[in-house]
Order: C-alpha cells, then sequence, then structure tokens
C-alpha cells in the first residue's frame, strides 16, 4: 500500500526522512520511555512526533528538536487528558541495556509529575541548557529552573543515594 504524500513531497524526502528515522530511533525510544513512563506509552509518543514530522516534513528545519519538542508537548498535553498519574505496579526490564544501577534512578524519575520529567528528560538526559528546554516546552527559563528544583529535591528526598554529599564539600 502507497502512502499518500504531503503536497511538494519527493522520494528524496522520504530518503532522507528514513535516514533520519533509522539513525535516531533507538534514542528517541529511550526519550519517550522517559518521558512517558513506560515503554510502550514511549513508543507511542515517538510513534505519534515521527507521524507528525514526516507530515510537516518539508517545513522542518532541525528534525531532532522538533520530534524532541513535539514528544514534550505530547507527554505532557496526554497527561492533561488523563487529569492524573497512573504509576507502574512494578519496573519492567527495558528494551534496551542500560547499566543496572539506572534501573532505581529511572524507577524514581518515572515517580515525577510529567512537566517535571519532561524537565528532567531534556535538561538532564538530552543535555540541554535551561533556555533550550523552556523552547522545547514553550515556558520561561524560570519554570523551567523551579521545575528542575522541585523535581530534584523529590528525587533526593525519595532516594538517599540520589542527595549530593554536602559533608565532603
Amino acid at each position: 500500500m502507497t502512502r499518500p504524500r504531503a503536497s511538494g513531497a519527493s522520494v528524496r524526502d522520504d530518503a532522507a526522512f528514513t535516514e533520519f528515522v533509522t539513525a535516531r530511533l533507538s534514542h528517541l525510544l529511550k526519550l519517550g520511555r522517559v518521558l512517558a513512563g513506560d515503554d510502550q506509552r514511549g513508543a507511542d509518543l515517538v510513534q505519534d512526533a515521527l507521524e507528525r514530522t514526516l507530515l510537516n516534513w518539508s517545513k522542518v528545519h532541525d528534525p531532532e528538536a522538533f520530534v524532541r519538542r513535539t514528544m514534550a508537548n505530547r507527554s505532557v498535553s496526554v497527561w492533561r487528558k488523563l487529569h492524573r498519574e497512573r504509576p507502574l505496579a512494578e519496573l519492567r526490564e527495558p528494551v534496551g541495556t542500560d547499566r543496572p544501577a539506572d534501573h532505581e534512578l529511572l524507577a524514581a524519575v518515572k515517580r515525577l509529575p510529567p512537566r517535571q520529567r519532561a524537565v528532567i528528560a531534556l535538561r538532564y538526559y538530552e543535555d540541554l541548557t535551561e533556555a533550550q528546554v523552556a523552547e522545547v516546552l514553550g515556558c520561561s527559563v524560570g519554570t523551567v529552573k523551579s521545575q528542575a528544583h522541585r523535581a530534584m529535591t523529590t528525587l533526593r528526598a525519595q532516594q538517599a543515594a540520589f542527595a549530593d554529599r554536602e559533608e565532603e564539600r
């Protein structure tokens, strides 16, 4: 079955999109897992973001940023529709090959509210600056700072292992 093309799309555009997806899919799936809280919802976020990217491919100048922003916005929108979080009963084995120590931290991040989880994922996992995170989420730098502070405070309170070692400074 042939996929309908957006106006102005070409075989070359399809090849560029396919190349982008091939190169970035595993990374996007990991980001989706962090944003959504589990593998299935993360994969749904990635699929939705890639679909939106393909539809706008001829207008997208930075596909990585476009997909990241779409995923972050969709994860917050989905949460707002549900009006609540549904924490996982237990942490399933991840699809990728993460280090064993990462599982405890990932479980703690999953318990954060969606907005804080998005800030943590973009700021520390994606290594974006506060200004870049603010741009992706469509909020102020001050909001990013306050959400990151609240998230880090929560993580430190949940796990003593995540706390900074103040006594050694």
